[in-house]
C-alpha cells in the first residue's frame, strides 16, 4: 500500500464525476475529487501485493472487524456484520439512466441528476476520520481480450480485503487505467464518519454502516455509487454491480454478454473437452454443479467459474468466455462435506474470510449444512452463545446468507487455464430452474429463438409458505432478474441479435431441471454428481451421436440414450422426469403470457411467436 495523503483537503471541489464520462477520466484527479468530497484523514493506494493484503487484514484485526480463527482455519478470519446490514438492498438498488423505459419493469429507476445530487450530499464528509482505500482492479486477466478495468474507493477494510480476493487489484491494472484504458468508477462508503459535522469525534464500531442505504448505477457514465452498507455485493462493487449490471450495459452497447452463469469444462472418456456455461437462479445448486464430481467412469468436470461469465465473439466467430472474478464469494449454509466436498476442501485449506457464520470454542467455523451433526456449543453469527437446544428450537447459528470469500486458485477442481486471457470457446449454454413439475430433466432448444424463449421464461416454483403461495412460479429470466442493467426485454433482444450474428457458430442451448418431484414430494432425480449423466447426453448431442424426440417443451432425449441403468430408479421414474402434460403446460403458457405483458411493446416479436407455437404444439398433443 502507498500512502499519498496524510490529511484530507479542506473543502469539496465540485461534483465527483467529470462530464466527459468514464472513458476519459484521469484517475488521480478523480481520486482527489472523491477525497475532497468525502474528506478522509488519509488516502491509501493498494498495490495488490500479499503484503498489501496482510496490512489491510491487520488493520481489520486491530479494529475488531476481523476475528482470527484457530489452527483448523489457517490465515482465516470471521467477520460479523450488524444485524441490519446482511444482504442486498433490493428496494434501494436502482439504475440512474435518462429514460425510465431503459430500466424497465424489473428494475428501480432514478433520474440521474436527482440521484447524483442526493448522493453527493450523502457522500460529503462521509469518510471524516477514516482511511480511504483506492483499489485499481481488473475484472478478468489483466489486459485480456474480454477483461475490463475499474477503480474502487472505499472506507471499509472488509471491502478492501475482499476486493483483493475477488478481483485483480494492483499496479498492472493501475498502469492500464493511467495509460488511457476505459474504466468503471466505483465509489463506496459505509456512511459512518468518525468526526461529525461539528468536529466531535465519534466512537468506531467493528462493523460500521448507516441506516440509510443506496446502491446506484449510473449506466451512461459507467459509475457505481454505494452508500451506507458494508456487506457483500453492496460493498464489493466489482461483483454484481460492475460485473453484471454495468457490464451488461457495456455488453449491449459493444456486442457481448455479461451473464449470471457458472462456467465448466467437461471432458469425455474419449478425451474430448467441451465448455458449458449455465444460468441457475438461487437455490438451484449452482456451486455444486460448478464443482461437480462426476459419477460416470471416465468423465471429468473442471471448474472455470461459479457465478459470472462474460462472453464475447472471438476472432473465429465463436463466443469465448471468461470468469471475470478471481475468487469465490459463496453462500455457506447448505455447503457441506456431503453436498459439496470440493468446496469444503477449498475452504479447509485456509486463507478464507467468513461473514456471519458461527464460531466453535476452538476457533473453527460452522453453519447449518456443514456437517450432519450439530455442535453442542457455538457462538452464533450475532456473537451470542448458541447450543444444540437452540438449534432444535429453530434458532440458526449462522445467518442464512452467511458467506465465504476465498481465492479461486484454492479450488481443487479449478482448470489449469481458468484465467487464460483469451477465454474459452462456449459449446453449450444451460438454463435451469427449481421446478417440482412441468420442466423436464433436460430439454434442447430447437433453434436460437426457442433458446432465448427458454432463457426468458426461466423460473422456479415456490416450495415454502414463507416464499408465498406454494407452486407459484417465481420468474427469473436468464437468472438475471435483479442484475440486468437495462430493460430485460431489450436484454432478450440482445441475445436474439447476437445469436443471429454468430450464425452456425453459436452454442447449443439446453434447459435442465434437477428438482422434479414424485407424488409424495420426494425428488425423482438424485442430482449432484449424477448430473454428469445429463452432461453426457448434452455432449452426445454436440457430437451428433444421440437422437431426440420433438415435444412441445423442446427436444427431449430418447430414454435409452441416458445412462441410468445403474441408478436403481423405480419403474416409471424416468418417464415422469420427461412427462409433458398439455393441461399443465397450457396453464404455464397463460402464466408466461401474463409475465410477457409487463414488457409492452419492448417484448421481442420472436418470443410472442414462440409462445404461439407452444400453444399450437400443445393443442396438437391434446389431439
Amino acid at each position: 500500500m502507498t500512502l499519498i495523503a496524510d490529511t484530507a483537503p479542506s473543502s469539496t471541489s465540485g461534483l465527483v464525476a467529470p462530464p466527459e464520462g468514464a472513458t476519459t477520466r484521469d484517475v488521480r484527479a478523480w481520486v482527489e475529487r472523491v477525497a475532497a468530497l468525502t474528506r478522509p484523514d488519509e488516502v491509501v493506494w493498494c498495490d495488490g501485493s500479499e503484503s498489501s493484503r496482510a496490512e489491510l487484514v491487520e488493520v481489520g484485526v486491530r479494529a475488531g472487524t476481523f476475528i482470527p480463527l484457530g489452527e483448523a482455519q489457517p490465515d482465516s478470519y470471521l467477520v460479523r456484520s450488524s444485524e441490519d446490514d446482511v444482504a442486498r438492498v433490493e428496494d434501494r438498488t436502482y439504475l440512474a439512466c435518462p429514460d425510465p423505459a431503459d430500466a424497465g419493469p424489473t428494475n428501480n429507476w432514478r433520474d440521474p441528476a436527482e440521484a447524483e445530487a442526493e448522493l453527493t450530499g450523502l457522500f460529503e464528509g462521509s469518510m471524516r476520520g477514516r482511511t480511504m482505500y483506492v483499489l485499481p482492479f481488473s475484472m478478468g486477466p489483466v489486459g485480456g481480450a474480454i477483461s475490463q478495468l475499474g477503480v474502487q474507493v472505499t472506507d471499509s477494510v472488509y471491502a478492501a480485503v475482499s476486493m483483493h480476493v475477488m478481483t485483480r487489484v494492483g499496479a498492472e491494472s493501475l498502469a492500464l487505467v493511467e495509460g488511457g484504458q476505459p474504466w468503471v468508477a466505483c465509489l463506496h462508503t459505509v456512511g459512518m464518519p468518525l468526526v461529525d459535522a461539528d468536529g466531535n469525534e465519534v466512537e468506531d464500531v467493528a462493523w460500521p454502516s448507516n441506516d440509510v442505504k443506496h446502491i446506484a448505477h449510473f449506466t451512461q457514465s459507467r459509475e457505481i455509487w454505494s452508500y451506507g452498507s458494508g456487506y457483500g455485493g453492496n460493498a464489493l462493487l466489482g461483483k454484481k454491480c460492475f460485473a453484471l449490471r454495468i457490464a451488461s450495459v457495456m455488453g449491449r452497447d459493444e456486442g457481448w454478454l455479461a451473464e449470471h452463469m457458472l462456467l465448466i469444462r467437461v471432458t469425455s472418456p474419449q478425451g474430448k473437452s467441451y465448455h458449458v456455461a449455465a444460468a441457475f437462479p438461487s437455490a438451484c445448486g449452482k456451486t455444486n454443479f460448478a464443482m461437480m464430481q462426476p459419477t460416470l467412469p471416465g468423465w471429468k468436470v473442471e471448474t472455470l467459474g461459479d457465478d459470472i461469465v462474460w462472453m464475447r465473439p472471438g476472432p473465429d466467430g465463436r463466443l469465448r468466455a471468461i470468469n471475470p472474478e478471481a475468487g469465490f464469494f459463496g453462500v455457506a449454509p447448505g455447503t457441506g462435506y456431503s453436498t459439496n466436498p470440493v468446496a469444503m476442501k477449498m475452504l479447509d485449506a485456509g486463507g478464507t474470510v467468513y461473514t456471519n457464520v458461527a464460531l466453535t470454542p476452538d476457533g473453527d467455523v460452522w453453519w447449518e449444512g456443514k456437517t450432519k451433526e450439530k455442535p453442542e456449543l457455538l457462538t452464533d453469527w450475532r456473537g451470542r452463545a448458541w447450543t444444540a437446544a437452540d438449534g432444535a428450537e429453530g434458532r440458526k447459528a449462522a445467518h442464512p446468507n452467511a458467506r465465504f470469500t476465498v481465492a479461486a486458485d484454492q479450488c481443487p477442481t479449478l482448470a489449469d487455464d481458468w484465467d487464460h486471457p483469451d477465454g474459452v470457446p462456449v459449446d453449450a449454454v444451460l438454463f435451469g430452474g427449481r421446478r417440482a413439475s412441468n420442466a423436464p430433466l433436460v430439454t434442447q432448444a430447437r433453434d436460437w429463438e426457442h433458446a432465448v424463449f427458454l432463457g426468458a421464461t426461466l423460473a422456479s416454483e415456490q416450495t415454502a409458505a414463507a416464499e408465498g403461495p406454494v407452486g407459484v412460479l417465481r420468474r427469473d429470466p436468464f437468472a438475471m432478474l435483479p442484475f440486468t442493467g437495462y430493460n430485460a426485454a431489450d436484454h432478450w433482444q440482445h441475445w436474439l441479435s447476437l445469436g443471429e450474428s454468430l450464425g452456425e457458430s453459436r452454442p447449443e442451448v439446453f434447459g435442465v431441471n434437477w428438482f422434479r418431484t414424485d407424488d409424495d414430494g420426494s425428488f425423482i432425480w438424485p442430482g449432484f454428481g449424477e448430473n454428469c449423466r445429463v452432461l453426457a447426453w448434452v455432449v452426445a448431442r454436440l457430437e451428433g451421436t444421440a437422437g431426440a424426440q420433438d415435444t412441445p417443451a423442446g427436444l427431449l432425449p430418447e430414454l435409452g440414450d441416458l445412462v441410468t441403468g445403474d441408478l436403481g430408479m423405480p419403474e416409471g421414474a424416468l418417464e415422469k422426469l420427461f412427462a409433458v402434460d398439455p393441461e399443465a403446460w397450457g396453464v404455464e403458457a397463460d402464466d408466461t403470457e401474463e409475465f410477457f405483458t409487463k414488457f409492452g411493446d419492448k417484448l421481442p416479436s420472436a418470443l410472442t411467436a414462440q409462445l404461439t407455437e407452444l400453444r399450437s404444439r400443445l393443442d396438437a398433443l391434446k389431439g
